[in-house]
């Protein structure tokens, strides 16, 4: 009685377990993984605030543009003759009397307090001027990139979509070739025990029975591998069972869509903005052998108390500025951002001619794709038909076992071969597309 009490409480256990383990499934269309990718990736999160930092870099460059204020209070005590002399005529307390020639060589401690505000104004400075430009298309181009990246991201989704689509139809295929060959497992063992047919083609069909179902679990095993990646890429944290809402269905298309690489692609744009960026540091070294100037002042408040101000005063300039040589170091330096300018004006030609050859080979590739749909649908038509005449002349005993375990493999064959052209085809589609974005 205890024994069978275990066992029960076992069972329990174990059926809980299985519960617990089993993964909840959720049906998704394209265009929901598509949006919650661009809202939850984490990695255009990332690139999200990699183009913050380039801004934060821009705007740095301000200074060249706003003033520079600081304000400070000090406080001193000191019976050091000059600075007790200053001290006195700063504050204003500078009496006849002071001027004697004891005070002022050995005069009292004086305690001394100062707010000074100070302010320095740009006012030409034209390579810092080239420089804010660079750092603004180089926040541009970073701009452009994370767009490319989100793009690449994008693609990825929509071709792991595809890819559960293409899972899911394998699954069912598989299902059914399990379903047609456990038929002719209970055929054939018919035939068997009314001397009809051997025990070695009993034996066979056993074996392609055996064969399809490993296949079937391999294929559920591919769902859970494809639906955790496209989990992954949504940042889905629960981790359900995707199903796909959407069917696999031929995408209709036309060549005349992609004739040419756009320059207003947004990587050839990153890149188009960053040889802008080193043509204003170019330009910027340039200027570098111009003078700067720049205004500057400070307005001064003391007294003996602290935080206090009863006299005060100003003092206002401007500073022309010319470093006529520093050596060849700016020569060296004017050259160097030239060879940097010229180098990327270079990788940017060649970055358009390889792009073109890439875009060029997605159309051949789309191209092939359809060509390969169009003789996959024809094999998977004969071959049905092929299997469908088979079974009928097995069944009237005309026909083979081996005979009708290949027809029924090849048919299950063609049907997946099918549905893979059909993902390959809208995957070429669909990284034409991307190509050809702007």
């Amino acid at each position: 009685m205890q024994m069978k009490h275990q066992k029960s409480i076992l069972i329990i256990f174990l059926l809980s377990f299985s519960l617990l383990k089993a993964q909840e499934t959720k049906p998704i269309s394209k265009g929901e993984v598509l949006e919650k990718l661009s809202e939850n990736n984490q990695s255009i999160k990332i690139s999200e605030q990699e183009f913050l930092g380039a801004r934060a870099d821009y705007r740095q460059t301000n200074a060249v543009l706003l003033p520079n204020i600081s304000v400070s209070h000090t406080g001193t005590t000191t019976n050091n003759p000059v600075y007790s002399f200053m001290a006195k005529l700063n504050q204003g307390l500078f009496s006849e009397s002071d001027f004697a020639v004891d005070n002022l060589n050995n005069p009292d401690a004086i305690d001394n307090f100062t707010t000074s505000i100070q302010f320095e104004q740009p006012l030409i400075n034209v390579d810092g001027w080239f420089q804010r430009g660079s750092a603004k298309v180089k926040m541009e181009a970073t701009e452009y990139q994370n767009k490319f990246k989100k793009d690449e991201l994008l693609l990825e989704g929509e071709k792991t979509y595809m890819l559960l689509q293409l899972t899911y139809k394998g699954v069912k295929v598989l299902e059914k070739a399990q379903k047609a060959a456990l038929a002719n497992k209970n055929l054939t063992q018919k035939y068997f025990e009314q001397g009809l047919v051997m025990q070695a083609d009993v034996l066979d069909v056993e074996v392609r029975l055996n064969e399809v179902e490993n296949q079937l679990e391999s294929a559920k095993s591919n769902v859970k591998n494809v639906s955790d990646y496209l989990n992954f890429l949504v940042n889905e944290k629960n981790d359900p069972v995707l199903v796909p809402s959407d069917s696999l269905e031929i995408i209709p298309y036309s060549l005349a869509e992609f004739d040419q690489v756009t320059t207003n692609r947004a990587d050839i744009m990153a890149i188009e903005k960053s040889t802008q960026a080193y043509k204003k540091m170019n330009q910027s070294d340039k200027m570098a052998f111009l003078p700067t100037l720049n205004a500057f002042g400070n307005y001064d408040l003391y007294d003996n108390q602290l935080f206090q101000g009863a006299s005060n005063s100003y003092f206002i300039g401007a500073k022309l500025n010319w470093d006529i040589l520093q050596g060849t170091k700016r020569f060296g330096k004017m050259q160097k951002s030239k060879a940097e300018f010229d180098k990327s004006t270079i990788q940017y030609e060649q970055y358009i001619a390889k792009s073109q050859l890439e875009l060029n080979k997605a159309k051949r590739a789309l191209s092939d794709a359809q060509n390969k749909l169009h003789r996959s649908t024809m094999a998977l038509e004969l071959s049905e038909e092929s299997f469908r005449i088979r079974t009928n002349r097995f069944e009237e005993g005309l026909v083979k076992t081996s005979d009708l375990l290949m027809s029924e493999a090849q048919y299950a064959q063609k049907q997946l071969e099918y549905y893979q052209s059909i993902y390959e085809y809208n995957l070429a589609y669909a990284y034409l597309k991307f190509l050809t974005k702007e």
